[in-house]
């Protein structure tokens, strides 16, 4: 048994395949007769007091909060190690994922504002259809990974960085609340200290860790979102040490597996409970849920697919080796799958800090919607554009 789930772990999906099983869960314990005991749990208060400093939050919030701050320290660590080393490190290799991965933004945000301009407090959800939850989608390309060209699959995961960038910018515009100027000079305060500590090399993590935890904790308070502290964190971390260590790419092995075994997981049994009390066909069909179900489904394959040709087509960019537009299209639909941002990103915009928050639900039912026929379609369509690349024993 022990053996078989250490093999489970190895798998290159199995981050994907928990995540997934982590909502389905969800929304069981949402719909049965557990549900107030789940919904009771979620509302947890949890209080973490240092003298006069007090943060009480229910469990939901220091899990979307906190944890997931956690989860945002390891994307920076990816954006950063893509930017100096990795698939995002030139202009060339950049360039064709960063034109797809503005079109995956710019559409599903078009498509929803469409649907629901008529109503400014439902506008709020624009952002939410733009994401693409890397997690899931290479969890997909995985069950494929002996199929799939590994430019197709660098493609994905810098169209997915630079997705979460996009995110991450929109975050820090649209959803932080009023600023505290007393919390915003700590956390600039912070700031400084994690990169003149990047600057003169400090590998040490318990000095990460602690100066990290006073900007989280400022920035919690200042009024901008909390997870934003985490990516700051993760790209103040250095590449490379004063005598070669390698602090960023140690760092980034430790929290991979907790943010996919752990964190992710718990962030979707958190948020993916979705209740379908009186959930009906109209409420299905209303503006909300279709702008993203449609956001995610069509918005982003046809954004990703149709900004990368016109990038080809006018050299702008250029196709990676071995890989051509009907494996480009496929990738294009599994960047459908939003599930997390998504999730996160309607949180912050229809939660309980919201006069609408009633629709919240609704907002997540279009995710799991627009995700799963993202999902379903696009490993249909890499696994008939991929065959061919098939590698036989």
């Amino acid at each position: 048994m022990i053996r078989q789930i250490k093999n489970f772990l190895k798998l290159e999906s199995s981050g994907g395949i928990l995540l997934f099983t982590a909502a389905i869960l969800a929304i069981i314990c949402a719909n049965t007769s557990v549900q107030s005991v789940y919904f009771d749990f979620l509302q947890t208060q949890v209080v973490l007091k240092v003298g006069a400093f007090a943060i009480d939050k229910p469990l939901l919030m220091w899990i979307n909060d906190g944890f997931m701050a956690v989860f945002f320290v390891l994307v920076g660590l990816e954006v950063k190690r893509e930017m100096f080393e990795g698939s995002l490190s030139s202009v060339r290799k950049a360039s064709l994922p960063a034109f797809a991965a503005f079109g995956g933004m710019i559409v599903p945000a078009l498509i929803y504002y469409f649907i629901n301009h008529h109503d400014p407090e439902l506008v709020r959800g624009w952002a939410i259809p733009m994401a693409t939850d890397i997690a899931f989608a290479l969890g997909i390309v995985a069950l494929l990974s002996k199929q799939v060209p590994l430019p197709l699959k660098m493609f994905l995961l810098a169209l997915a960085i630079i997705d979460d960038i996009g995110a991450i910018v929109v975050i820090a515009i649209f959803f932080s609340h009023e600023m505290s100027t007393p919390a915003l000079i700590v956390a600039s305060l912070a700031i400084i200290t994690l990169f003149t500590m990047n600057r003169y090399k400090v590998v040490s993590m318990i000095h990460y860790l602690i100066v990290g935890s006073i900007l989280w904790a400022s920035v919690l308070k200042s009024g901008v979102h909390a997870t934003l502290a985490g990516v700051i964190i993760g790209f103040a971390i250095p590449l490379r040490g004063k005598n070669g260590e390698t602090p960023l790419y140690h760092l980034e092995h430790i929290l991979a597996p907790w943010c996919s075994f752990v964190i992710l997981p718990l962030f979707a049994f958190a948020n993916a409970g979705v209740s379908f009390d009186g959930m009906s066909l109209e409420k299905l069909t209303s503006p909300v849920p279709l702008g993203i179900a449609f956001g995610l489904f069509i918005g982003k394959p046809v954004g990703v697919f149709l900004f990368s040709y016109v990038a080809v087509l006018f050299r702008l960019a250029g196709l990676p080796q071995g890989v051509n537009f009907k494996q480009i299209f496929a990738i294009a639909v599994l960047c459908g799958i939003g599930f997390t941002m998504s999730v996160f990103i309607a949180g912050l915009a229809f939660g309980a800090d919201n006069n609408s928050n009633n629709m919240l639900p609704l907002a997540q039912l279009g995710i799991l919607i627009g995700t799963n026929l993202s999902a379903v379609l696009g490993y249909i369509l890499l696994k008939a554009t991929t065959n061919k690349n098939k590698v036989t024993a």
